[in-house]
């Protein structure tokens, strides 16, 4: 009985099946206010599911030259590393599948994967624009990682453990978006980084590289890469809820608390325009990075 749990963990809840319709569920969301505001009327509910089978129905079309493993093993390897993260986050306000002290820094390095993934998957084509736009995403995840992880580790030094669900319970009730309100404008801002949302989409700008670093894909590779971005879409929405917003305890907190979040994100990307990708490492890697580091330093001070 315990194995039959354990394997309905990894494929049902909260990994697995779970993660992949919450993830298209929340993109679904992002688009359809998207569209709203900018007064169009959006896809249909179905809409991000029925393209993710037509994707994974496509020839996958493996360019002259390319190491075919490597082709297609970094997509897999990339939803692979989503996948494994959600085991370890407070899915719908529920306690993590699993947890250890310290899976704070290994979820983030595992959802790194996607960029790390990204870069290697243009750079190993010959063309151009997945050239460019591999060189972006690297240059993109220097700029934002330091940041992101610095504002995370905000509120698990206030709690006293980079445990996620110890982190959680221990901001029950809590407003670290109030006390931290740097970490909390650092790690959403950083999450769209992350996932490359506009504003912070120069790596996969359409109208100057195509596609970027994923233009040689097709099929199920690309099908895996959209997809590994939806979801850690949903894991990173849950993170900073669970650390900054009081915790997610119940699904309904869970559900708010997420869209609320979601809603603030479509409004940064409908305002703000495209920025270069000079003017994200200059934001990010000159002020994010010092500010985080002046604001850790100042819990160390007033908690010590």
């Amino acid at each position: 009985m315990q194995l039959l749990r354990e394997l309905l963990i990894l494929i049902v809840f909260p990994g697995g099946l779970g993660l992949i319709l919450g993830g298209l569920a929340y993109e679904w969301a992002g688009r359809k206010l998207t569209a709203r505001l900018q007064n169009r009327y959006g896809p249909r509910l179905i809409q991000p599911l029925a393209d993710l089978i037509k994707l994974l129905g496509k020839v996958e079309i493996v360019p002259v030259g390319v190491n075919p493993l490597l082709f297609h093993g970094l997509p897999l390897v990339a939803l692979a590393g989503a996948l494994t993260a959600g085991l370890y986050v407070p899915l719908a306000g529920l306690s993590p599948a699993y947890g250890f002290p310290g899976d704070l820094i290994v979820t983030v390095y595992l959802l790194s994967l996607l960029t790390l993934c990204t870069g290697l998957a243009g750079l190993i084509t010959i063309g151009q624009f997945s050239r460019v736009g591999a060189a972006r995403a690297l240059t993109q995840l220097f700029a934002y990682e330091a940041p992101l992880l610095l504002a995370l580790l905000g509120p698990a030094l206030a709690a006293g453990t980079w445990q996620i669900g110890a982190i959680n319970q221990s901001a029950a009730g809590t407003l670290f978006m109030v006390a931290q309100p740097v970490g909390f404008v650092v790690a959403l801002i950083g999450l769209m980084g992350k996932i490359e949302l506009p504003p912070f989409d120069a790596p996969e700008a359409e109208t100057e590289i195509v596609a970027g670093a994923l233009t040689e894909y097709s099929g199920r590779g690309l099908a895996f890469f959209r997809l590994c971005r939806s979801v850690e879409l949903l894991i990173g929405l849950t993170l900073i809820s669970a650390f900054f917003l009081g915790g997610v305890q119940e699904p309904i907190s869970f559900l708010i608390k997420t869209l609320a979040l979601l809603t603030l994100t479509v409004g940064l990307r409908v305002l703000i325009t495209r920025l270069r990708i000079d003017q994200t490492v200059l934001l990010w890697w000159r002020w994010g990075a010092l500010l985080m580091l002046l604001q850790i330093l100042w819990i160390m001070v007033t908690k010590g």
